[in-house]
């Protein structure tokens, strides 16, 4: 018995104490993903707005209000998917956003979903960075991927720089996704935290 616990110990030794696959290396930043595809664990939503999930996707249905993350965000990369679903769309991620505000945060920084001004910056109802991403057709999967780190936001769209402005002014807040009374799905939505800048 004695001979038969050493043998299975020396055989785990090897994998004891290491990351698992896929853990990345020590002090790496990792990817969390803050939306499971099953319901809507870990957000919160605020005022008239209707969200949902269907077929592993997170639905914007309707309403005037938005759905927020429910932990504050303040350096990060947050990448989603989304997909417009009715024509004349309209809707937006709020970045830092806080809480006071109806039907959306007061002088939120918000990168639009508005087709007419698809991938702009707007503080409030503000155009700070105008958009020059193309109106996107229905039904057709993009990649925003958004980067916040002190003052500085970038965007990317499917993997290519759109822009970058360096006076964000809102130090931390919760991540939150527009709703216009406007459908459109959403997936692969994830954090990876950043460290202060030093």
């Amino acid at each position: 018995m004695l001979l038969g616990l050493v043998v299975v110990v020396l055989l785990a030794g090897p994998a004891l104490g290491q990351p698992s696959p896929g853990a990345g290396k020590p002090g790496e930043a990792r990817w969390e993903s803050i939306f499971n595809g099953k319901d809507l664990t870990g957000w919160v939503t605020v005022h008239d707005a209707t969200f949902l999930v269907t077929n592993s996707n997170l639905r914007l249905v309707s309403g005037m209000g938005w759905l927020r993350t429910e932990r504050q965000y303040t350096n990060f990369i947050f990448e989603a998917e989304w997909r417009a679903l009715v024509p004349q769309y309209d809707s937006g991620f709020f970045i830092r956003a806080g809480l006071e505000g109806k039907p959306w945060p007061n002088d939120v920084w918000q990168v639009n979903l508005n087709r007419s001004a698809l991938g702009g910056l707007v503080r409030g109802y503000k155009t700070v960075v105008p958009a020059e991403t193309p109106p996107m057709p229905l039904n057709k999967w993009v990649k925003f991927r958004m980067e916040v780190h002190g003052s500085r936001i970038t965007l990317d769209v499917d993997g290519e720089r759109a822009w970058e402005f360096d006076k964000l002014d809102a130090a931390t807040g919760y991540i939150g996704i527009q709703a216009e009374n406007k459908a459109f799905d959403f997936r692969n939505l994830r954090v990876q935290e950043l460290p202060p800048k030093p």
